[in-house]
């Protein structure tokens, strides 16, 4: 009998992370690791990190830390790094953090299994130099569905599955479709729609460890959208670092709109939901798909980052907050209960007060119903770190507390327009201690507050039922329960049995 193996993924960040932990667990779980949810009761523990900002990197570092503290007094015996700050920093890492045995970039995802053994066994596997991605692929963005020996995570794996694979792994359907395997029992889940990015906003380094921008094909977002509901999913939420992308590498740009009512009919899914949209690339068609196909959620995430133009220019992105608002408008003429979300940096270099106060006019105007505020940091890479014109440490951060109060004022003023509205909630949790919560369709997982209903009597996870909304806390809803959706329209009373 082989060996018992056994391996605990911790995953920080996105939820673009979260779906590449669960290709890794796909892959691992297909070579014979056991998977456990608790890393002290695994033999390594591995620790997918977020490399985006310095508060997500300190985390990241604190979970690895944290890991390694077990192979003083549990089971494990290895601390692995695999992620965005791994990818970003390599040997680097290595040396800075050696209390984590391995730092393994996206180029050893295919051979997870391999490497991870290696480790546990007492050899070493040398971490890898950084490079920027952005030059691995073809500058042609159609040349770059060509070039398979490219490792990107969310896509595909260069080693061949298994051809018995265990119960519960998802199968590769294409050349860019990977394993799966799911860490949890939500019923939702993300499904990486494209990896990387060709945008070049002064501020990001995402794409230099990303990479450029590649769709995956329309088969493979299917194919993993079917299994994912086999296996009880009743909401996707399509993830990529610009979603108003798609398309455009597989020679139609407008792929998305055509997609999305194609997930939406997908037996057993209840929502489909787009993330991180791009305000500049917003189409009137794209518009019109998410405001109007029956299961695709009336939400937009856009990235505005900023409203005065010449902050905006300076991060080399579009718009201003005339135009911002109107897209707000044109939105919700078409669908009045749309949710809006979208992050804003403040202090970024050069941002004068006149330009603080027209962001501070836009967000007060806009009404959106969840709002991030970060203060701008240089992240070495970026175009930024070499901007004149920085802010003060002490003017960035009083610039951050006063709009994250605006924000919060602002935001749950928003959720108390919606007192009286009657809305569709997919029950997520139903448990003794929080009762049950759910969300609505202008609420992302994580980031955009939740429903809290009145009584949990009668309503069980992964339910869409009816709910009218009877009251707030901050960006939270109170609600309670009318009928359940596709069960004869019962209500709560029918429910219970009464």
């Amino acid at each position: 009998m082989p060996e018992r193996r056994t391996v605990a993924l911790v995953t920080l960040g996105c939820a673009r992370n979260e779906v590449d932990s669960e290709e890794l667990a796909g892959r691992l779980a297909a070579d014979g690791w056991e998977l456990v949810e608790d890393a002290s009761d695994a033999d390594v523990a591995v620790v997918n990190t977020c490399g985006f900002v310095e508060a997500a990197k300190k985390d990241s570092v604190d979970a690895l830390l944290e890991a390694n503290d077990l192979k003083d007094h549990g089971r494990t015996q290895a601390v692995v790094a695999v992620g965005c700050m791994a990818e970003r920093y390599g040997k680097d890492l290595a040396e800075a953090l050696p209390e984590a045995d391995g730092v393994l970039g996206f180029d050893d995802y295919a051979d997870i299994s391999d490497r991870l053994q290696t480790i546990l066994s007492g050899g070493v596997h040398a971490s890898h130099t950084p490079r920027d991605r952005r030059k691995l692929l073809p500058l042609s963005p159609v040349e770059r569905q060509q070039a398979t020996d490219v490792a990107l995570p969310g896509h595909g794996e260069v080693a061949p599955a298994p051809e018995d694979l265990p119960e519960g792994v998802a199968p590769e359907s294409g050349p860019r479709a990977p394993l799966r395997r799911r860490l949890g029992t939500s019923p939702v889940a993300s499904v990486k729609l494209a990896s990387g990015c060709d945008r070049r906003c002064s501020f990001c380094a995402i794409p230099s460890f990303r990479g450029s921008f590649i769709s995956r094909r329309p088969s493979d977002v299917l194919g993993e959208t079917r299994w994912l509901a086999e296996q009880g999913v009743k909401e996707i939420m399509l993830v990529s670092e610009n979603n108003t992308s798609y398309g455009k590498d597989l020679g139609d740009i407008r792929l998305l709109e055509t997609l999305l009512p194609e997930l939406a009919a997908v037996d057993g899914i209840e929502r489909v939901r787009v993330s991180y949209l791009q305000p500049a690339e917003m189409r009137p068609a794209l518009i019109d798909v998410l405001t109007s196909t029956p299961k695709v959620a009336p939400y937009f995430d856009l990235s505005f980052q900023h409203s005065a133009p010449g902050v905006l220019r300076a991060m080399r992105r579009f718009g201003d907050t005339e135009r911002f608002l109107e897209l707000l408008e044109t939105i919700r003429g078409k669908a009045p209960q749309a949710g809006v979300r979208s992050n804003f940096i403040v202090g970024f270099p050069g941002e004068t007060e006149a330009d603080f106060a027209e962001l501070e006019r836009f967000i007060s105007a806009a009404r959106l119903d969840a709002v991030g505020v970060f203060g701008y940091s240089d992240e070495e890479g970026t175009e930024a770190v070499g901007y004149d014109g920085k802010l003060d440490a002490d003017v960035i951060a009083e610039r951050l507390e006063h709009m994250s109060r605006i924000a919060d004022e602002l935001t749950a003023q928003r959720a108390e327009e919606r007192l009286g509205e009657t809305l569709e909630v997919l029950v997520e949790s139903v448990d003794d201690e929080d009762g049950a919560v759910g969300r609505a369709a202008h609420q992302a997982p994580e980031t955009d507050g939740q429903v809290v209903f009145t009584s949990g009597e009668g309503l069980e996870p992964g339910r869409m039922v009816v709910a009218k909304v009877v009251g707030t806390d901050g960006v939270d809803l109170v609600a309670e329960y009318c009928e359940v959706l596709g069960a004869g329209s019962r209500t709560p009373d029918e429910e219970a049995g009464r």
